[in-house]
């Protein structure tokens, strides 16, 4: 090959490298990127499972129109009239009456205590009022706490009765019905949604720095190499899991804090009840967001997989514990989905104890659950670490 026929071949060699060494080198790189994106299980998993479980969750646990809701009745005659009214609504599937009190002490702890959402009182006398045209009411009280759960309900309270009960008591041309239904909204009688929303964010924004910050600052600590160091240091598991949540325990007070603050001031929500018990469960609320950040630390390899874990717990808890959408209104199987998350239990104490100013033995039953979920949390993350140190 002569001299020129050489060059030649180098130019056509070289044009080919920069008409397709473009090509090649992207390509390797994606495959690279593949081969990666399959190691990391953790990552391919959030790829799959985020999808699906919006899918699912959307699809088949989230109504915007609540059915099925609590509710207490008060019956204070026990006729006739009486018992076509409660059928009467509980074939409208709005209600489902699932107390039956004997006092109106009884009746307002309910509500108070969030067990039912409405709560109905049809008055002794009530028959015979309405055989003589005197007009009786029917009470029907509702925990306005959560105004989408609340006003389909009662809107359509009037014709549901009205549509049911036309045949057998109605009178007039028009015909109109012989007792009125008083409806109470309380709690939030304006159905304000930022008095639903306001302490709602106290425990969402609460729930997504929590698991993050603790979830990061064990996976840093494992990246950088200093978490050799300090096992290497006379210090058990318990010891070094109390330490990374403690500091953050002060930040998410302040963060509680603030945002209540903010609430108050600007947006005109009241606080009720007690500010020293609201600053004790917040407390455990924090902790136990901060043990289940803890926990993911001990399961993810590094801080990318543990934003995605996060994130991965962070979609339910927004979806499923009444925040966005009414808790009583879901199915039965995600209603107790929910129960395990601690922000579910932490929104029926936050509202309560700002709006309605309820106590601790009314929020016994979400501060007993925060608590189990706290210790479990803990457990299961001391007793990985120490299987990751073994």
């Amino acid at each position: 090959m002569s001299a020129v026929e050489s060059i030649e071949v180098d130019v056509a060699a070289g044009t080919a490298e920069r008409r397709f060494g473009f090509w090649r080198r992207t390509l390797a790189m994606v495959i690279k990127e593949f081969i990666q994106l399959r190691r990391d299980r953790v990552s391919f998993a959030m790829i799959v499972m985020i999808p699906v479980m919006q899918l699912m969750l959307f699809g088949y646990a989230i109504n915007t129109t609540p059915r099925n809701l609590p509710t207490a009745v008060l019956l204070q005659e026990d006729s006739d009239l009486a018992r076509s009214i409660l059928k009467a609504l509980e074939n409208t599937s709005y209600f489902s009456f699932t107390r039956e009190v004997h006092d109106v002490a009884e009746f307002d702890n309910l509500l108070l205590s969030g067990k039912v959402l409405f709560g109905v009182e049809i008055p002794r006398g009530f028959e015979r009022a309405v055989r003589r045209g005197d007009y009786p009411a029917l009470l029907v009280a509702a925990d306005a706490t959560d105004p989408v759960a609340a006003g389909s309900a009662l809107s359509a309270l009037g014709v549901i009765v009205q549509t049911a009960l036309q045949h057998d008591l109605f009178t007039g041309d028009p015909p109109q019905m012989p007792f009125e239904i008083r409806a109470h909204a309380r709690y939030n009688p304006a159905a304000s949604s930022r008095l639903n929303i306001v302490p709602g964010l106290v425990g969402t924004i609460l729930t997504m720095t929590m698991l993050i910050f603790t979830a990061l600052s064990v996976t840093r600590e494992i990246e950088r190499g200093t978490m050799e160091s300090l096992l290497s240091m006379p210090i058990k598991p318990v010891e070094i899991m109390l330490g990374k949540i403690i500091p953050y325990v002060l930040v998410g007070f302040i963060q509680a804090s603030l945002i209540i603050s903010i609430g108050v001031l600007l947006f005109g929500v009241p606080v009720l009840g007690s500010l020293f018990m609201l600053a004790l469960l917040s407390t455990l609320f924090i902790t136990t967001n901060l043990s289940i950040g803890y926990t993911f630390s001990t399961i993810v390899q590094n801080q990318l997989q543990a934003m995605q874990l996060s994130m991965m717990f962070f979609l339910p808890s927004i979806l499923l514990s009444g925040f966005m959408f009414p808790f009583a209104g879901m199915p039965v199987w995600a209603q107790y989905v929910g129960e395990g998350l601690p922000l579910t239990h932490y929104l029926r104490i936050v509202r309560a104890i700002m709006l309605k100013g309820a106590t601790l033995p009314n929020l016994q039953n979400d501060a007993l659950a925060l608590a189990g979920l706290m210790l479990l949390a803990m457990t299961i993350a001391v007793t990985r670490f120490r299987r990751t140190l073994d």
